[in-house]
């Protein structure tokens, strides 16, 4: 009766490790399955329809980038240098037309300001009679003349000052 009892735990021993060795292979099947699976969206992900991996066009995009970065910082120093060279040029004008003499028609006269942002330039004075014109070149300084100025120099100095700066 002994061997009886080794011979039924024996086949029950067996029909477990029978049973557990199916298991593993139909587990085996259905994780070999997933793999496959994963491993063709991970290439499908991988590839565009270029056909270039997503690597390589990570690479690509990240050199651009890194070039474009370069490009603006050395267009960031040009606008630097452009807006200075900018503050100190002529960006306002304005002009007053006036008669000098009482005998004289048409407002042959002028008065011209040419100013930059700081309103710093200079005011050109045209004086017109009947034998000469006179050209007087006057300094400005933040909207101010170191010398004496008449009426229509002083509106010319106000309207360049007035104007719309950039």
């Amino acid at each position: 009766m002994d061997f009886n009892i080794n011979e039924q735990v024996l086949s029950i021993i067996t029909f477990i490790v029978s049973l557990l060795a199916v298991i593993s292979l139909c587990l085996t099947f259905v994780l070999l399955a997933r793999m496959n699976k994963f491993k063709k969206a991970y290439i499908s992900m991988q590839t565009f329809m270029s056909g270039a991996s997503l690597e390589s066009l990570i690479k690509a995009n990240l050199s651009e980038i890194m070039k474009a970065n370069e490009k603006i910082a050395s267009q960031d120093t040009r606008l630097d240098r452009l807006e200075s060279k900018m503050r100190s040029a002529v960006d306002s004008a304005a002009l007053v037309r006036f008669n000098s003499f009482a005998n004289m028609g048409a407002e042959l006269s002028f008065s011209l300001a040419l100013l930059n942002q700081q309103e710093t330039g200079v005011l050109l004075t045209g004086i017109h009679s009947v034998e000469e014109c006179r050209l007087y070149a006057k300094a400005v300084d933040h909207g101010q003349a170191s010398v004496k100025l008449s009426q229509e120099e002083k509106l010319a100095i106000e309207k360049a000052c007035n104007s719309i700066k950039v």
